[in-house]
């Protein structure tokens, strides 16, 4: 018997590869294993209740095609069911995709959809809320919701709103209690990682497991900027842990007391957030997500994107 399969397609997802799903299915799909159908999202978040109809109308896996938003949509419906995820990444940062080896190529995503090859992952509650990838509070949550509402999409967008931001922002203590013990932190930012990165393959915690029960916390102090590009550089090329300004933790559950920002990020999108309580939790193994069958190492950000966002850190510095 044939598996069957749902596509869910934003259609105004990231960069505009999702245009080209439709025709790569019919031309790369292996007929003789599935049957499929295609459902396209027409507001924010519907991709949460097809998926979650999809699991009571007979579809063994739901393939959510677009960015790590339109993604965490279809986890929200998938968690706790028999029904298995699919990934087709057509987003700017596409950092869960990266982190399970899926490949950014459209082609190459439906070959991995065909060897049907598959993982169970662990993802995380926030207060009422679930994602698969990253949650972020302080100046992560900044730039996310700015990039959320931006008309352009990209690294360079990305990048351009870290550089505008970055020399005015002022860190802001947190009181956080990890696994029942309470500490203080003065942070730029603080993450809350089930994936390692926050796309872009941006690693920022780098030892991170999406299967281990645990999440990482990543605490981050501000660095004057004639530092930053040191720092970025850590980031891309997978040292960022060693970083003198960063600090991790790994838990099971996290809560941040009194909280006051208003924002968070949750797998890239900034949401405004008006609880002063954020409570953390893991959820082991609750989601089954096909992945390549060997590890696909996917590319840095380009040596000249990065080399071009260190030139841009520097002259900032010098105005």
């Amino acid at each position: 018997m044939k598996q069957r399969l749902l596509f869910i397609i934003n259609p105004v997802s990231g960069i505009g590869k999702q245009k080209t799903v439709e025709q790569a299915l019919e031309t790369y799909l292996d007929k003789d294993k599935f049957e499929y159908d295609i459902a396209y999202t027409e507001y924010a978040h519907h991709a949460t209740e097809i998926a979650r109809q999809a699991t009571t109308q007979g579809y063994n896996t739901v393939v959510a095609v677009g960015g790590d938003g339109s993604i965490n949509d279809c986890v929200r419906g998938l968690v706790d069911s028999e029904v298995s995820l699919g990934i087709i990444p057509a987003g700017s940062g596409n950092g869960l995709a990266r982190c399970l080896g899926i490949p950014l190529e459209v082609k190459k995503a439906i070959e991995v959809i065909n060897n049907y090859n598959s993982l169970n992952i662990d993802t995380i509650n926030l207060n009422d809320m679930i994602y698969a990838s990253v949650a972020g509070i302080g100046f992560d949550a900044l730039i996310a919701k700015e990039f959320t509402g931006n008309t352009t999409r990209g690294f360079q967008t990305y990048l351009k709103l870290i550089l505008k931001d970055y020399l005015n922002y002022k860190p802001k203590k947190y009181r956080l209690r990890i696994d029942g013990k309470e500490i203080e932190k003065e942070a730029l930012f603080i993450s809350f990682m089930n994936s390692n990165q926050f796309g872009f393959n941006a690693i920022i915690a780098p030892k991170a497991s999406l299967n281990d029960g645990l999440m990482d916390i990543v605490v981050v102090k501000k660095v004057p900027i004639i530092f930053a590009p040191l720092v970025v550089q850590m980031m891309f090329f997978h040292q960022f842990d060693k970083a003198m300004e960063v600090e991790t933790f790994q838990a099971k559950e996290v809560e941040i007391l009194d909280f006051q920002d208003g924002i968070i990020n949750l797998d890239g999108e900034g949401i405004e957030y008006p609880n002063t309580e954020l409570k953390f939790t893991v959820n082991s193994n609750n989601l089954n997500v096909i992945i390549p069958q060997e590890s696909n190492k996917q590319p840095f950000i380009s040596e000249a994107k990065i080399k071009e966002f260190i030139r841009n850190i520097i002259n900032e510095q010098q105005k």
